[in-house]
């Protein structure tokens, strides 16, 4: 008999489900798990407590548990770990799967499920996960036998970081979690990524020699810090202006002569001009989604009249909405390195296109002078402070409103890793992202900036922050409405406002009750000396910056707007 006989005959210890499941995730490498409790779960919060390796973090609101573990996806390229109680659990961390599904994010989202034997009589809290999470996940699956759950946890990360990474959903029974069984662990999972093919790069190099008006447009998951140093060796050796799509910024150094801006909401009209101008386009690691496209509209569908090189991690993705002259199925790792190796045979001759370019970035984030009407705090000189005054390594998370047109516009990210956004627009992401950025580096500056209504989705998450001794800041942005919506709504039914206005309760009051430092801001003057006292509390912190209600975006106000 040889030793591998001997290793696999060998009887596994017996354990409970729970206690297998929690082995596969410390071999797996999981540091840590968010969670709402629950009694569906319970074995798995009792393997925990012997496994002080992974840290657990018990949020207040599952929705907020499942944006954490989204947020720790982002920030490590390793799946972000969320567990969930059955029934209203899942459907509450629903929008956290969106998230991830959307934003190729990895992460895997357990979820307790009632006893097997009850299942099909609309038990207490009975939802068929593979039914609800099917279209919504990447894969979404139920254990029915404990034996399995190394084979599945181990398929789980394997789907969720493989390709374009996203969300994977398991359904625990409770009695697949109780029930003693012996089995065996699985190996630890690998990351896989597709890898360009040699003519592919000599495809790309031959694009680029004929090309007079090239634009790179970049965006994507999983953007390693080698990843961005070889697409930046790529764009400065051909001195190619970057463009960067909706909530992607921080792929490449916004600071940089190369960089011209971002696709996304509050697009500079000149930049759109220039995509839509020009003769090559490379999109790399981007699904180019309606909104870097706007609509659509900067390319045609199906066939651009831009030469178009797309490199994608998905070949599915690849010809999903645009045929490519040059489609590469490439993850952005070993795509970088490619686009690295290339190697111009002549001075590139759009030298003078991407001056331009990036001259007209320049002029579109120069602070303006502010409306002789203002009120509050100037949006943009606020954000322009924090450009000036944050350390590059500072991670900036918002949700949604138009208060984020002034943060993409007016602050330059600086490094991969440093925005963290939803790109689906979901609102009260801002807070979670930064309780879980905040626990993954602690040493760092963590700022969450967020609405009036983008904040009251998850306030009670401070006190999570307070617990965990995650000391972040918070930039709550209060111009009393919901900003995007009341906007809309004044273009189609002018004068006429209705539910759309937020009484503000008392910020700072709800803060300090959950552990904050907190203080209210409505001079622009004020607001530099607030941050520096946040900047050293050692507990989180909340600015209120009270806003303009009338200022709707840093070039339009409600007064504006057609009648």
């Amino acid at each position: 008999m040889t030793a591998s006989d001997s290793l696999s005959s060998a009887s596994p210890k017996a354990r409970t489900g729970g206690r297998v499941l929690v082995d596969q995730l410390r071999i797996h490498g999981t540091e840590r798990i968010f969670c709402v409790p629950g009694e569906s779960f319970l074995d798995v919060l009792d393997a925990l407590h012997d496994e002080p390796a992974i840290d657990l973090v018990v949020c207040k609101h599952e929705g907020a548990a499942a944006n954490m573990a989204e947020a720790d996806g982002k920030l490590t390229g390793a799946p972000g770990i969320c567990f969930v109680t059955r029934g209203p659990g899942a459907t509450h961390a629903s929008i956290g799967v969106h998230i991830a599904q959307q934003d190729s994010t990895p992460m895997i989202m357990f979820v307790g499920q009632i006893a097997r034997e009850h299942k099909g009589r609309e038990a207490f809290q009975e939802v068929d996960y593979a039914a609800v999470f099917g279209t919504l996940a990447k894969w979404a699956v139920e254990i029915d036998d404990p034996k399995r759950i190394p084979e599945v946890v181990a398929r789980a990360f394997q789907v969720a970081t493989s390709g374009r990474p996203g969300p994977v959903v398991i359904a625990l029974p409770e009695d697949v979690l109780d029930n003693l069984c012996e089995c065996t662990d699985a190996a630890p999972y690998r990351v896989v990524a597709a890898a360009p093919r040699p003519e592919d790069t000599a495809a790309l190099a031959q694009a680029l020699a004929e090309a007079k008006r090239p634009v790179v447009i970049a965006g994507g998951a999983n953007w390693t810090e080698a990843a961005a140093r070889d697409f930046a060796t790529f764009v400065k050796t051909w001195n190619l202006p970057v463009a960067c799509v909706f909530r992607r910024q921080d792929t490449f150094d916004n600071r940089d002569p190369h960089y011209v801006g971002h696709l996304s909401l509050g697009v500079s009209p000149k930049l759109a001009e220039r995509v839509k101008g020009a003769d090559l386009i490379i999109a790399f690691g981007t699904r180019l989604g309606d909104i870097a496209t706007d609509s659509y509209t900067l390319l045609q569908v199906p066939r651009p009249v831009q030469k178009l090189v797309h490199i994608h991690a998905d070949n599915a993705e690849l010809g999903r909405v645009y045929q490519a002259d040059l489609p590469i199925h490439a993850g952005v790792a070993p795509g970088a390195a490619m686009l690295a190796s290339l190697q111009p045979t002549a001075t590139p001759v759009w030298g003078e296109w991407t001056a331009g370019a990036r001259a007209e970035h320049e002029a579109f984030v120069t602070v303006p002078k502010p409306h002789a009407e203002l009120t509050g705090v100037d949006m943009a000189a606020a954000m322009a402070h924090l450009n000036e005054v944050l350390p590059a390594d500072s991670i900036l998370t918002n949700g949604a409103g138009n208060y984020t047109v002034w943060l993409h516009r007016f602050y330059a990210y600086k490094q991969p890793r440093t925005e963290l956004a939803p790109t689906c627009g979901a609102m009260g992401y801002g807070l979670p992202a930064a309780i879980a950025a905040k626990l993954r580096s602690p040493e760092k500056t963590v700022i969450a900036l967020a609405g009036d209504g983008c904040f009251l989705m998850y306030p009670q998450e401070i006190a999570t922050a307070a617990a965990h001794g995650a000391n972040l800041i918070i930039i709550v942005v209060n111009n009393g409405m919901y900003g995007t919506i009341r906007m809309h709504q004044e273009r189609r039914y002018p004068g006429r406002q209705s539910g759309t206005t937020i009484p503000s309760p008392d910020f700072i009051g709800m803060a300090r009750a959950c552990g904050a430092l907190a203080e209210r801001v409505e001079k622009t003057a004020d607001f530099p000396a607030a941050l520096a006292r946040a900047r050293a509390a050692n507990q989180p912190a909340l600015i209120e910056l009270v806003t303009d209600p009338l200022q709707i975006t840093p070039a339009m106000r409600v007064t504006d707007l057609p009648a």
